[in-house]
């Protein structure tokens, strides 16, 4: 059989025993992904895009959320029918075959790592600024890394609470499960507060002109990529996380019920709660005021002479930023787990714990992800994540229309509504989204998956458990 068409046989089973535990009730998965939606996104990158598109960040937020919103009604199909670990790597294998497959676990595995870089820096930013207001701020040298503004020798707080959150995960899936959840809820009611001061200062003459940079993505005269779609390309980093709940198909007690709750009400959940803290902020303060600053939220209460309520939300982005990350380094190491027990990266990463942990592979992935975050600025990272991110949304789409054409009377608990409509527009609008990006990502990505083909050339390809 070709290894380029070869494909993961489509499944309900798992394998051979060799599968992780099912421990994961839907409110778990829920929780799950808002813990990882709500986050640097909307905590930190509401700045950064509102730097790129000045009010009309709002229409960024909802043109993002809505491509989002298609992607997470094709991911729902899918995890339902195969409820593995793995994520759009699995479904791309079975759908398009080991070759696509590859690329996009190749893919996952940059994008949860830098994901979990970038909500560490974007954490690090909420901690200085707290630390500071303590009269406890942290060397200039070891506040950020050299690629950082001002460029220093390495970012202390970011290592520290990407290594912290590896030490977490590693204590079990149910454990860190139950703390997310917890946290979650901190995260919730921190919003809740800052829309309700927030909007008591609303002048809707900050929404005027709405839309000084225009609609398309351009390079402006300093050099700074600006626009409605160019800010869409950064904050559609602010809305995933519901991908990582398929990567907890294996560990959901109810896949066919429960995937579909946590999948599609986490994604309509935090479209909600974005446009009204998007609104909130935009109104309390001209967008070229908050944008500069790393915690723009607390910045902004602040500014509005709430210093109380800016540590509470200092306090609730310390204490719950943590649990996006700690969501996709769990999404990451099930994507590796899965490579590796499909033969396509060396067994022994497939290794699972007496607690049910992938012990290596979290391990590994912690370190890497607190090498990133030490060295490299927010936006840089945020970009290079979003790149992977929309290839597996375009992936996960285009398994679910092959499928669809191709094997139509598979059982499927959950059926993506218009399937022949919400495909193709969920990858028109990903592509678009990618090609948005600045060219420093593009090439980057392109880069990573060109050293990704070279290692399954020289590795995954023969040593596949479909190879023959």
């Amino acid at each position: 059989m070709s290894f380029l068409t070869r494909r993961k046989p489509i499944s309900r089973d798992l394998t051979s025993g060799h599968g992780l535990k099912a421990t994961l009730s839907w409110p778990h998965l829920m929780a799950l992904g808002i813990g990882g939606i709500i986050g640097t996104g909307i905590y930190t990158l509401i700045g950064v895009g509102a730097g790129q598109a000045g009010p009309a960040v709002i229409v960024s937020f909802a043109i993002a959320g809505g491509i989002c919103a298609l992607a997470a009604l094709c991911y729902a199909e899918m995890a339902t029918l195969m409820p593995q670990a793995g994520s759009a790597y699995t479904y791309a294998y079975a759908g398009m075959g080991e070759t696509v497959g590859w690329i996009i676990g190749w893919s996952l595995i940059l994008e949860y790592t830098v994901v979990c870089s970038a909500v560490a820096v974007g954490w690090s930013g909420y901690a200085q600024g707290f630390l500071v207001s303590q009269q406890l701020g942290l060397p200039a040298m070891l506040a950020a890394g050299p690629g950082g503004d001002p460029a220093g020798l390495v970012n202390l707080p970011a290592v520290f609470i990407t290594l912290a959150v590896t030490g977490m995960l590693l204590v079990g899936t149910r454990e860190s499960a139950t703390v997310n959840f917890v946290l979650v809820l901190v995260k919730i009611v921190a919003l809740a507060i800052f829309i309700f001061i927030a909007l008591h200062h609303f002048d809707a003459s900050h929404f005027t002109p709405f839309s000084p940079y225009g609609f398309q993505a351009h390079v402006d005269g300093d050099g700074v990529k600006r626009g409605v779609m160019a800010a869409a390309a950064v904050i559609f980093f602010a809305f995933y996380g519901f991908d990582a709940i398929s990567t907890a198909a294996e560990e959901a007690r109810n896949p066919s019920r429960d995937l579909t709750i946590g999948i599609v009400g986490s994604m309509v959940a935090c479209a909600a709660i974005y446009m009204l803290v998007a609104a909130a902020a935009l109104g309390a303060s001209p967008f070229d005021v908050f944008s500069k600053s790393g915690e723009p939220l607390a910045f902004i209460l602040r500014d509005l002479g709430s210093p109380l309520m800016a540590s509470v939300i200092g306090w609730a982005a310390i204490l719950a930023l943590p649990t996006v990350i700690m969501v996709f380094m769990f999404g990451q190491t099930r994507v590796f787990f899965a490579m590796a027990r499909d033969g396509l990266l060396p067994k022994a990463l497939a290794t699972v714990g007496p607690r049910g942990v992938p012990v290596p592979v979290t391990i590994f992935t912690g370190l890497v992800a607190a090498v990133i975050a030490g060295g490299l600025p927010l936006q840089i990272i945020a970009e290079l994540a979003n790149a992977g991110t929309l290839a597996a949304f375009v992936a996960t789409a285009g398994a679910m229309m092959v499928l669809r054409a191709q094997q139509p009377g598979l059982e499927r608990p959950f059926r993506t509504p218009l399937w022949w409509v919400v495909g193709p527009v969920a990858i028109a609008g990903c592509l678009y989204l990618f090609w948005s990006l600045p060219d420093l990502t593009k090439q980057l990505f392109a880069a990573w998956n060109l050293l990704g083909v070279v290692v399954y050339l020289a590795y995954g390809r023969t040593r596949s458990n479909l190879a023959a």
